[in-house]
């Protein structure tokens, strides 16, 4: 038998995790909505000249390390975000279930918002020359808003923040402030690149952590994830790991960036245990 002490650490601190916390997020995007509408911005041409500057601005500064932004940018990307994670599958099931619940909400936000607001990307705008753009051209019209990245980062820090937040007062606060600290360079890596604006960022990252807040309420009522610690489930997951390791062996073939191969050590680390533990008696 496993021992699942962490397992019912995170059951514990999920339970402690409560829907009142949508309040402070859900009051950053009304101040976020009443600032444009004051500037007379809630429409395309105002979204985006009201943020000009401050987009130039980001984009000079954080792009100066371009080799480092362009590995961090790729943490916005599910595909090789959550390996680093997935050797808790097995010891943390109702962490997973929790952020699965969670990312098929954050990607239901995701592409119902772009279609929404339909803003296009900076490349499809301003003067390619003009800012500093780091990988592909992103140059489509109608997909900027929200930062889909931002999203998916945001709402994988949030799942992992209240999953192992501690129980002492300053201890939550380094740890809060470590996560959403990295959360955020993470985020804002698309303004760095020329990807993003820098409020799809700041509205990404709000709606990330409120599908991770989504996520946690919905496994704390419905008992997903009990399948997970199931041996006889094993060989399904063995069969999924090799395949998302195809894909990140696919993504270093066609970019080959460092952040690829943690990704890849992370899940052939994850695939080796899973072995182990499959055929241990």
């Amino acid at each position: 038998m496993k021992n699942y002490k962490l397992n019912n650490k995170i059951i514990d601190n999920f339970s402690n995790t409560k829907l009142t916390l949508l309040i402070p997020p859900a009051f950053l995007l009304l101040i976020i909505g009443f600032t444009f509408f004051f500037k007379n911005a809630l429409n395309t041409e105002g979204y985006i000249e009201t943020q000009k500057k401050m987009f130039y601005s980001l984009n000079g500064v954080l792009s100066k390390l371009p080799d480092l932004l362009f590995n961090i940018t790729q943490l916005g990307d599910a595909i090789i975000f959550l390996p680093f994670f997935t050797v808790l599958i097995i010891y943390t099931p109702k962490f997973w279930s929790t952020l699965l619940t969670s990312s098929l909400i954050g990607l239901l936000f995701s592409v119902s918002l772009k279609k929404i607001f339909l803003i296009p990307r900076p490349a499809a705008v301003f003067d390619n020359e003009s800012f500093t753009i780091i990988g592909r051209t992103l140059a489509s019209t109608h997909s900027s808003l929200p930062s889909g990245h931002s999203i998916t980062t945001f709402m994988i820090i949030t799942t992992l923040l209240f999953a192992f937040m501690p129980k002492v007062f300053k201890a939550k606060v380094i740890w809060s402030i470590l996560i959403f600290s990295a959360g955020l360079f993470i985020a804002f890596s698309r303004v760095g690149v020329g990807a993003h604006y820098p409020f799809d960022v700041i509205i990404g990252c709000t709606i990330g952590y409120i599908a991770a807040l989504f996520g946690i309420y919905i496994n704390n009522n419905i008992g997903l994830g009990t399948n997970l610690i199931n041996k006889k489930h094993y060989p399904i997951l063995m069969l999924f790991l090799l395949i998302w390791m195809l894909a990140i062996i696919n993504e270093i073939m066609d970019r080959n960036l460092l952040i690829f191969y943690f990704s890849l050590s992370a899940l052939v680390l994850t695939l080796g245990l899973t072995i182990k533990t499959y055929l241990k008696k």
